[in-house]
This record gives C-alpha cells, sequence and structure tokens, in this order.
C-alpha cells in the first residue's frame, strides 16, 4: 500500500468518524427537544385541568379566593413561560399553590366527598406522574447532550457547529423540601 493510499484511508476515517460525531449530537439534541415536547404536553395537561377545579371549589360557599388566585396565577405563568427556567418556576409555584388547595379541601368534608373534585384530583395525580417520569427522562437526555458536548473530540464539532448546553428541568430546592414535608393526600 502507497503512502498516498494511506494518506487518503486516514482523511476519508477522520471525516466519517467527525460526521458520525456531528450526527450524534444531533441525534442527542433531537432526543432532548422530543423530551421536552413530552413534558409540555403533560404540563398543559395540568393547566387545562386547573379551570374545572378551580370552579368545582369556587362552588362551595367559604372558599378560599387568595388560594385560587394563586393558583390561577401559577396557570397562566405556565402558559406564557417561553423557556425551560420559566416552566419552572411557574411548575414550582402551580405545585405550592396546588398543595394549599387540597390542604384547603381537608378542612370542607362536603368539598373533599365531591365526585367531580375527587376525579380531578386523581386526573392531577395521574399527570403528576407523567410529569416526573417525562421530567426524568429530559433529565437524563439532557445529561448526555450535556456531556457529549463537554467531552473531546465531541467539543470540537459542538464549538465549530453552535451547539449549546441545554437546561435541566428541577425543581427547586425549596420546593423539594415542601415535597418532603406536604402531608399526605387521600385521593381514593
Amino acid at each position: 500500500m502507497s503512502a498516498s493510499t494511506v494518506i487518503l484511508l486516514l482523511i476519508v476515517g477522520t471525516v466519517l468518524y467527525l460526521i458520525y460525531i456531528y450526527n450524534r449530537l444531533v441525534s442527542l439534541r433531537q432526543s432532548a427537544d422530543a423530551a421536552w415536547s413530552d413534558i409540555d404536553v403533560q404540563l398543559k395537561r395540568r393547566y387545562n385541568l386547573i379551570p374545572a377545579l378551580v370552579e368545582t371549589v369556587k362552588g362551595y360557599k367559604n372558599y378560599e379566593a387568595e388560594t385560587l388566585e394563586k393558583v390561577v396565577k401559577a396557570r397562566q405563568m405556565g402558559l406564557n413561560a417561553n423557556s425551560v427556567k420559566e416552566h419552572e418556576q411557574a411548575d414550582n409555584m402551580l405545585t405550592q399553590a396546588l398543595g394549599r388547595l387540597f390542604a384547603l379541601a381537608e378542612a370542607y368534608p362536603e368539598l373533599k366527598a365531591n365526585e367531580n373534585f375527587l376525579d380531578l384530583q386523581n386526573q392531577l395525580a395521574q399527570i403528576e406522574d407523567a410529569i416526573q417520569n417525562a421530567r426524568r427522562y429530559y433529565n437524563a437526555v439532557v445529561r448526555d447532550y450535556n456531556t457529549r458536548l463537554e467531552s473531546f473530540p465531541d467539543v470540537l464539532i459542538a464549538q465549530r457547529y453552535h451547539f449549546r448546553p441545554k437546561e435541566f428541568f428541577e425543581l427547586e430546592e425549596s420546593e423539594k423540601a415542601a415535597v418532603k414535608k406536604m402531608p399526605e393526600i387521600d385521593f381514593s
């Protein structure tokens, strides 16, 4: 084999490897975008349940308007969110507001026994589980993507073609503590 053939094979091999790296980064970026889309769908499902929940609670004469206002405000923040951080803030705010709303319902036995309210609580619990699963998957894909962006030789391709790190979708530290302290709510 001549020296020019070896050099040509090395060049072709290097180009093919660089193409492989680029395609792997594109694939991970697309997976992260698809995973975010799954989170977005679940968040929208939850936001769509909020008006029905608010109306059900409003049907009881002694409801606390401030608690409902916080739920509605958090929902609106979520609907208007444009970035992962904005969604994260709205999600944390909504989780806290819903926690207060369900704690409030404990004080009203007739509301707590209302079939519509129980059904909405059950649907929200299912959506919360779906959001947590989607969040875990998204964060795993983002971790893999961001790791590739910082790994050699991928970092060379990532910088050259302007691949940018993705943000994780996480609970705030205060929210993690609030979840641990939240009273158990019986959805049965």
